[in-house]
């Protein structure tokens, strides 16, 4: 929607919007398109819903800021006496668009891309055109760089919507420095590289065409007798002697289109007539910015002018639609009575567990096929077209589709109502409650209508509160007892179960502090115990060390000498002298003192007093 005044319109009851608007939903998502754009769409566009609660609603807001613009090729000239042929050149718009993605034409020829600026020099003939990357169909109008006359063309209309059967006039505007020597017009053709053909060489528009050039430099294409299959882009060429317009720029699309009326619902089957809303469609969206006009039973209908009509119809009524301008080429009739009526019995407020008959077919002779379908499932018809629900539940609440067999389609929302089912009811805390916190408890049912809820205490004749949530901001020990909460609307009342709510007693916080204190005491005594053994661990193994390092200094310098034999003893046994003298040594033990400032005898000097048994 967008507000007029204070007002917000529906966007597809605006005639500026016939044809061009739709909405698209998806569970909580929505979208709107606009096609077409004009630079008059720039507005704030806002989203609005309605329930089916008396005044029920929302609108977002702020909404969302469309701005249309159009590109436009700004030339600046620094120094126009010393360099007259040099200029700068840049595409500019009102939106802040990226600067990397823009492409240059030269006349009518592309020449850069992913420039945002050029900066060269020019030739009087030149003209200069740009647009956005990945949208070429909409460049900006060519414009002269240094003189007012140059070569450029400009069409008139970028897209044309006609019927078939009618005229149309394709025109453009152009001009040249130089002679004009041909012109025509033709349909570019990608695929092939080839020179274009002139259209009045094509035998598919023989007779039907003429080019008229009803002032100088303006040139207008006439088709006649459209048809469907002339629907094409058309551009317009001209040459010189030393020059010819190039084809990169695009044209004019032509869209050719047949109308035709449908039925998109059907609002309510009476027993004389039938309350529906139908559509005017065409494959053009919307066409050639024309107003829609309907008529019924060979009627204008003045008060409407969108693609949409909704009226009650009579058995023997013809509506057909077309274009403001065009009421000489209309759709084809249709019967609204006679198209796809889904609609339920008993009329009137739907309620679950009720009996219900939902009948979708087609009062015609002879008889068409119907499908009824919800969600894509399809439901079973009996011969009269009818469904019936013996005993309709929530489940059966929704939208359901009624097409005919040549695809003609209506939907009808069925809304049960339903009492409350069973309330839920959820708590902010877990496990006991601090005193002097803060509780909330909530409560949630699924009811249509929307549910009123209040909240209960238990052995208490008054409610405690209403609404969604019921909060207790400083939670005492008389607080402390079950609460339920009861839903309720106009098809019943419901009670959730009990949810008790109580205080977090007082011993358990001292207990708690308790058992922390000696956990930490455990954990403080462990670690004086490992620091000690660590501590032992370490002293005892320097001992070790020390005791090792004195058993290697005792044996270090042990040593045996062999003295010369004496000759008084030359006559012993040498056996028996040597065991003797073996049995006369005597090992001195070298001590070390641990005093300070102390040292161990030399080892050398121990060992000189080794007395042997045997003198001189």
């Amino acid at each position: 929607m967008r507000k007029n005044g204070d007002q917000p319109v529906d966007l597809q009851t605006e005639a500026q919007f016939a044809g061009r608007v739709t909405y698209e939903s998806d569970k909580n998502h929505h979208n709107l398109t606009i096609k077409d754009l004009r630079e008059s769409d720039s507005a704030e566009f806002s989203f609005m819903f309605t329930t089916n609660q008396p005044g029920g609603g929302a609108a977002g807001s702020p909404g969302v800021t469309l701005t249309v613009t159009a590109l436009q090729v700004v030339v600046t000239k620094p120094s126009p006496r010393l360099y007259p042929s040099w200029a700068e050149l840049k595409c500019w718009s009102r939106c802040n668009l990226p600067t990397d993605h823009f492409v240059w034409y030269k006349n009518g020829r592309k020449i850069y891309e992913n420039q945002f600026e050029v900066r060269q020099y020019f030739k009087y003939e030149d003209s200069m055109s740009c647009a956005r990357k990945s949208y070429e169909k909409f460049p900006s109008p060519s414009v002269c760089i240094l003189r007012p006359n140059c070569n450029r063309v400009t069409y008139s209309d970028r897209a044309i919507c006609a019927l078939s059967g009618q005229t149309v006039d394709i025109s453009c505007s152009y001009s040249s420095r130089d002679h004009v020597v041909s012109l025509f017009w033709f349909k570019p053709n990608p695929r092939l590289q080839l020179d274009p053909d002139d259209l009045n060489n094509d035998p598919q528009y023989a007779g039907r065409i003429e080019v008229l050039e009803p002032e100088r430099g303006r040139s207008v294409l006439r088709i006649n007798e459209l048809k469907e299959s002339d629907s094409a882009e058309y551009q317009f060429k001209f040459k010189t002697k030393g020059f010819e317009w190039r084809s990169s720029l695009p044209g004019t699309t032509l869209t050719v289109t047949a109308l035709q009326v449908e039925v998109t619902r059907i609002i309510m089957v009476h027993q004389s007539h039938t309350e529906a809303e139908l559509m005017c469609r065409s494959s053009c969206g919307p066409a050639g910015h024309l107003s829609f006009v309907w008529f019924k039973n060979g009627k204008k209908i003045l008060t409407q002018q969108t693609s949409t009509y909704t009226d009650n119809f009579y058995p023997g009524d013809v509506v057909s639609c077309t274009f403001q301008g065009h009421e000489d080429n209309c759709s084809p009739s249709v019967y609204p009575s006679k198209l796809p009526a889904l609609f339920v019995s008993p009329s009137g407020e739907i309620v679950e567990g009720g009996s219900v008959t939902l009948t979708c077919r087609i009062d015609g002779d002879p008889a068409v096929t119907t499908t009824l379908s919800k969600d894509n499932r399809t439901l079973l018809l009996g011969p009269a077209g009818t469904h019936n629900f013996t005993s309709i539940s929530s489940n059966d609440r929704g939208l359901y589709h009624c097409r005919s067999q040549d695809q003609h389609s209506v939907y009808l929302f069925i809304d049960v109502q339903y009492a409350p089912k069973l309330p839920l009811v959820s708590v902010s805390f877990s496990g006991g409650i601090v005193e002097g916190s803060s509780v909330s408890l909530t409560c949630s049912s699924d009811a249509n209508p929307v549910a009123n809820y209040t909240w209960h205490k238990e052995e208490e004749e008054l409610p405690k509160a209403s609404g969604e949530i019921f909060t207790i901001t400083d939670f005492r020990p008389e607080h402390s007892g079950g609460y339920y909460c009861e839903a309720q609307n106009s098809r019943g009342r419901r009670k959730s179960t009990v949810h008790r709510l109580s205080v977090a007693s007082s011993w358990k916080l001292p207990v708690a502090l308790s058992i922390t204190a000696v956990f930490l005491g455990f954990v403080l005594l462990f670690l004086i115990l490992w620091f000690r053994r660590e501590r032992s661990s370490k002293q005892q193994s320097e001992r070790s060390e020390a005791i090792r390092q004195e058993d290697d200094l005792q044996y270090a310098s042990v040593q045996f000498t062999v003295k010369r034999e004496d000759p008084v003893y030359s006559n012993f046994n040498p056996t028996q002298l040597h065991r003797q003298e073996e049995e006369n040594v005597v090992y001195a033990t070298p001590r070390c003192s641990s005093a300070p400032g102390t040292s161990c005898e030399d080892a050398s000097a121990l060992y000189g007093n080794v007395n042997k048994g045997f003198r001189e």
